[in-house]
């Protein structure tokens, strides 16, 4: 097994270890003089709804292209249904160490419990644990690594993450209309039925003695065309960048963070952005939560949608392919993956 979890670590009584540590950089705690993000809310009801889409689109639009983050409220879930997928994910990390070691993963694999994969020596570690489990296509679950304890935790997972794929289907419908394209125009670079790769991952960022230089999760974009994400109901921690700004996210207990990743980037042609974000760590309160990601099948080729193509918006982006796969390579290395994609 080798190193412990950050659970362990921040009860233990020895000194942080250094590899955790921020140097020299202001990365910024857990500071209340950080504006929040002026959240754009979109309502779900209204996106489907004849009379009132157009002004709900528009505000759709505006959201990706300016922040590339928006919550979403009137999904379709009720928050006590949200509040049982919370309470699987904290069942799951108070269970005993070895228990959890039962679903540990493999040191070259990212499914399955453990802490930041190490890729490269020098690498500043996430203060966070988490759960990797691929969901979609079914074939490629890995269950050994399914938790069994809480009792429903597969069955909610499951359950859940096929909720979120009707929600996806209406919102790429939805970021399609926004810009008067064919409504299948995103829809279509998945395949047939949203042949989407669906990735859960269960982060649990326990309390940290140092807040002021260590990070939940370190700056990034995500390499997906979506990401959903469940944000705990009382601890906030995300925050998003721009124009080098950044902004907290607030918690809204009933809705879904959602924002836009590289691969919704290259097919927007770069319209909608797909934003800096990072999760700060916090000296008195554990903190969980679930993000879903939406990426398109390894083998399907991403690429500008030709509607979004002429002589005053030229095609900003390459062709790509299993773009997952260089993603966590500049991740690590604190790049942006994207910039191998841009023309």
């Amino acid at each position: 097994m080798g190193a412990k979890s950050v659970q362990e670590l921040s009860i233990s009584d020895q000194d942080l270890p250094q590899n955790y540590i921020y140097k020299g950089s202001d990365f910024g705690l857990l500071d209340a003089s950080l504006p929040f993000m002026e959240v754009p809310i979109i309502d779900f009801g209204l996106l489907t709804s004849p009379s009132s889409s157009i002004e709900e689109l528009e505000k759709l639009r505006s959201a990706l292209s300016s922040w590339g983050f928006f919550q979403a409220v009137n999904h379709g879930m009720e928050i006590t249904y949200l509040d049982k997928v919370r309470e699987v994910t904290e069942q799951f990390f108070a269970l005993p160490q070895e228990t959890k070691q039962k679903y540990h993963r493999e040191d070259d694999s990212t499914e399955g419990y453990g802490n930041d994969m190490i890729i490269t020596e020098n690498q500043t570690l996430d203060w966070s644990d988490r759960l990797f489990l691929t969901v979609n296509p079914q074939e490629r679950r890995q269950l050994r690594f399914w938790p069994e304890y809480p009792e429903t935790f597969r069955e909610i997972l499951n359950e859940y993450t096929m909720k979120l794929q009707v929600m996806t289907e209406v919102l790429l419908k939805a970021m399609a209309g926004s810009l008067n394209l064919e409504e299948n125009s995103f829809l279509d670079m998945f395949g047939e039925q949203l042949q989407a790769l669906i990735i859960a991952r269960f982060n649990f960022y326990p309390p940290c003695p140092r807040p002021d230089t260590v990070l939940g999760c370190k700056p990034h974009a995500d390499g997906t065309a979506l990401t959903i994400l469940l944000q705990d109901k009382e601890v906030e921690g995300l925050q998003v960048q721009k124009d080098n700004q950044w902004y907290r996210v607030p918690v809204i207990p009933e809705a879904l963070v959602i924002n836009l990743g590289d691969q919704g980037e290259i097919m927007s042609n770069g319209i909608f952005k797909s934003p800096v974000h990072r999760v700060v760590t916090n000296k008195e309160r554990e903190r969980i939560s679930l993000a879903v990601f939406f990426i398109p099948n390894s083998d399907k080729e991403i690429e500008p949608v030709n509607g979004l193509i002429d002589e005053t918006r030229p095609r900003l982006y390459k062709k790509v392919k299993d773009y997952v796969s260089i993603y966590f390579q500049y991740y690590q290395r604190g790049r942006r993956p994207i910039e191998a994609a841009i023309i």
